[in-house]
């Protein structure tokens, strides 16, 4: 039996960084994930595509987007490339960070873009950057209320003045799960990713016994992550339906990736990913990317092909498919693949069982004791090689968390630690520990040393 529910886990937010160019949004992207993956230069339209990068402020978790500045000769260009990119950064996100530039002053643009702000019921930040310190405040933000908004938010992107208010209140701000939602415990997350049109709506209405999803021939029916309790076999599941990630190629605007936003959104709510590839299309390259974003985020994942009567009888057709399947996603090779049709039901009998699997394997917790004999029986049949003419000691190992089974391995150098062995030793643990059908993750720590009086 299946039921619609409103969870009690919070949705990851997503938070899109708009302004004009060269207003110092790259450099706010880089502070609040403290990365330096967006490129910061003086030249407008350095940023085309959007960067994205998961953050975390106080005790909640977002998705910050950085996107291309709103290039714009004048208020008539609002009928193109400013009111596209706008509207959809309006209509994607949850929360909008409006970003200004305390020196050029208010122009003409920003007072279009506040005009379209101003009709969304989304929580919008007007954010005045480049303002240093607070004595600066009185002489540059009086001329930004012409904007016609009651708050503003001075701050210096570059140098960290003001962001942290910026941040507290803005958490605030993200969107709660309704209370009265709590899930059965042991609840199993799911979430079904694929282009669109390949049967994620479809499948989910096959495992439910009913017509609980939309389903169209039409690309994009999903718009948003769709949630569905469902319980069998004694084990209750979360099913997640999510919009169908388009390649960027096909998109309408170069800078449109807020689909992608919203579906990779749903990684933080899941335990197992349900990747859909179209057995008549076979796997491109933009599945392999979406599983790229699954490994990176350490959730489980399976690889269903789907549409399988489409190749039924045509056993070089099958075995085509499955061999490019596996050609290209070797480096989840943990990933189980099961071909189905969710439109006749052949094959769907698997997948509960394989579900359940590896969610056994993901959840999976291990003794010290067990842990290290593993790491000592690796290290003496296959010792690393030597670190600046130094052996490497490898002293103990502990499990610091599961979800996926997560090791941390103490070490006297820690950066001496090759990546062919480290992942010889991510091999040995999931040969030892039978945990061949999820993510296993090891990390290096130098021990410290004891400290003598």
């Amino acid at each position: 039996m299946s039921e619609p529910i409103e969870t009690s886990t919070p949705q990851c937010s997503i938070v899109a960084l708009v302004g004009r160019p060269n207003v110092g949004k790259s450099t706010l992207f880089n502070r609040i994930t403290r990365s330096r993956k967006a490129i910061v230069d003086p030249t407008p339209g350095v940023t085309r595509d959007r960067h994205y990068e998961k953050a975390t402020w106080g005790d909640r978790s977002f998705i910050l987007v950085d996107t291309g500045g709103l290039d714009a000769g004048g208020a008539d260009s609002m009928v193109g490339s400013i009111r596209g990119q706008t509207m959809q950064a309006i209509e994607e996100a949850d929360v909008i960070i409006f970003l200004l530039d305390a020196r050029e002053g208010v122009t003409p643009a920003d007072h279009d873009v506040a005009a379209l702000l101003r009709k969304t019921a989304k929580p919008t930040f007007f954010v005045v950057n480049k303002i240093d310190g607070p004595e600066l405040e009185n002489t540059h933000l009086p001329l930004f209320y012409e904007l016609g908004v009651d708050t503003l938010w001075p701050i210096a992107a570059e140098h960290g003045y003001g962001v942290n208010a910026l941040l507290d209140e803005m958490i605030l701000s993200f969107r709660l799960a309704e209370p009265g939602g709590e899930l059965p415990d042991d609840t199993i997350r799911i979430a079904f990713f694929g282009r669109p049109n390949v049967g994620k709506s479809s499948l989910i209405n096959r495992l439910s016994g009913e017509d609980r999803m939309v389903v169209s021939s039409l690309p994009g029916t999903t718009r948003d992550s769709v949630d569905t309790l469902f319980s069998t076999d004694k084990n209750s599941y979360l099913l997640i339906d999510t919009a169908g990630i388009r390649r960027m190629g096909k998109v309408r605007e170069k800078l449109e990736k807020f689909s992608v936003m919203r579906a990779l959104a749903a990684l933080e709510r899941c335990d197992i990913v349900l990747l859909l590839i179209d057995a008549e299309e076979g796997i491109t390259e933009q599945d392999t990317k979406v599983i790229g974003y699954i490994h990176d985020s350490g959730r489980g994942c399976i690889l269903v092909v789907n549409k399988w009567d489409l190749a039924a009888g045509d056993k070089k057709k099958q075995q085509h498919i499955l061999r490019e399947v596996e050609m290209a996603t070797q480096f989840v090779g943990f990933a189980p693949v099961l071909t189905l049709s969710a439109l006749t039901g052949s094959g769907t009998g698997r997948l509960f069982p394989t579900i359940r699997a590896v969610y056994k394997q993901y959840c999976g917790t291990f003794s010290t004791g067990s842990l290290n004999r593993l790491l000592q029986d690796a290290t003496t049949s296959h010792p690393p090689s030597l670190h600046q003419g130094r052996r490497l000691k490898f002293y103990y190992t502990t499990q610091v968390t599961s979800r996926p089974p997560t090791f941390t391995i103490f070490v006297n150098y820690p950066k001496g630690v090759h990546f062919s062995y480290h992942r010889f030793l991510v091999n040995r643990f999931r040969e030892g520990l039978k945990l061949d059908k999820c993510p296993v993750r090891i990390f290096f720590r130098e021990r410290k040393r004891k400290k003598y009086g």
